[in-house]
């Protein structure tokens, strides 16, 4: 039978009931060009309908995002949102033209993204090694922050309703992370947030200097915990976290070091929200506010893994689009596959990432220190809803 022929026609039956709007949290970490991939990630997440984003924390390339899908959330919406996080990604890509790492003819045409054979780039490592910012770029000069500036309005960031942004970064002086949030974010947070300190000099923010957020939150989840309603974070992983066998060549050593820095306190948070989901499916902690955390993954490991850690400065446009791509694909994949378990369950296994962990093997004595260390920290207890 045609719909038009019952077109306005009470039959009886009632309409079937409207999907209900899913909430997630974003976690996005750090890693310069690379920062792209979770720009894809969000893009296709702001198209899915029925999805809707309640908190939002990131370091470093995840703070800009962040305060990029703010920013424009409060201009128009997703759509708002997609337009603005675009702008500012090509924007990054055109200053790139202007860069003196670039990639050799031979790698343009292996098509290889690394820039491990650029001279620019071989010539500030080696320069890094012997001299820090102060002494090479004593003007501190900035084109990323140029960019930033010229895109972001930092109004909008701060009175956006629409979503709750945390960008974190590492205090130089005590080696512990700071997190800021509206209304208060400023261009020198998110800056703060994106100081690699062999490249940037510290950004000093209220009287204190601060380095790249990466190192003590990559990205911070607790102050996702702290303030959501909904129980779902969905982390948007750009550092591999584990590799076949290990690095033997110097660069690749230290691209290695790189990744497992940037992966360390991701990993110590995860152990923890891991063994409250423990203590409360025990009943241990009855009573007490906390819920269980309901934790997603999207990545790509397989392509990430294979870029080395001097692509995160090749910001070349068609670099940054094919990132993008592929973090759309990876959205598409996730979604296609744990959409529904979204308020349900996590679809993502933490334990397994621990196999083969001793530490993981004295439970009892690690329930207890994760109970300390959340208890002190907030992690995993949510306001009531």
């Amino acid at each position: 039978m045609k719909r038009a022929e019952n077109a306005g026609v009470d039959d009886g039956r009632k309409p079937a009931p409207m999907a209900k709007t899913k909430t997630i949290n974003l976690a996005l970490q750090g890693g310069g060009a690379h920062g792209a991939f979770s720009w894809g990630v969000i893009d296709r997440l702001l198209e899915q309908d029925g999805l809707e984003v309640e908190c939002i924390s990131g370091a470093s390339a995840g703070a800009m995002n962040a305060v990029a899908l703010a920013d424009g959330l409060s201009r128009g919406g997703k759509e708002g949102a997609r337009e603005r996080l675009r702008l500012f990604w090509e924007k990054v890509g055109a200053a790139a033209r202007l860069s003196p790492m670039q990639r050799t003819v031979f790698q343009r045409f292996t098509d290889s993204w690394s820039l491990d054979h650029s001279p620019g780039y071989l010539f500030f490592d080696l320069l890094s090694r012997v001299a820090s910012p102060y002494d090479i770029n004593p003007l501190d000069l900035n084109p990323l922050r140029d960019v930033m500036c010229e895109v972001i309005d930092f109004d909008n960031v701060c009175n956006c309703k629409k979503v709750k942004v945390y960008v974190s970064a590492t205090n130089v002086e005590t080696g512990r992370s700071r997190v800021f949030g509206q209304p208060n974010i400023l261009p020198e947070h998110v800056m703060a947030s994106a100081a690699l300190p062999t490249l940037f000099k510290a950004v000093m923010v209220d009287g204190e200097p601060y380095w790249d957020g990466g190192y003590m939150g990559n990205p911070p989840l607790w102050p996702i915990f702290d303030n959501a309603t909904s129980d779902d974070v969905l982390i948007v992983q750009i550092n591999p976290f584990r590799r076949p066998e290990a690095p033997r060549a110097a660069r690749d050593i230290v691209s290695r070091l790189n990744e497992i820095t940037f992966n360390a306190s991701l990993l110590r948070e995860l152990r923890s929200v891991e063994f409250i989901n423990q203590l409360i499916e025990e009943g241990r902690l009855e009573g007490t506010g906390y819920r269980n955390a309901f934790v997603h993954m999207i990545e790509d490991e397989n392509f990430l893994a294979g870029l080395g850690a001097s692509s995160k400065l090749n910001a070349e446009e068609a670099f940054i689009d094919l990132l993008f791509e592929k973090g759309r694909a990876a959205a598409e994949e996730w979604l296609d596959k744990n959409f529904d378990a979204i308020g349900k369950r996590s679809s993502f296994d933490i334990p397994k990432l621990f196999e083969g962990d001793h530490d993981a093997l004295d439970g009892e004595r690690l329930r207890r220190a994760a109970h300390f260390q959340v208890s002190n920290t907030g992690t995993t207890k949510r306001p009531p809803q």
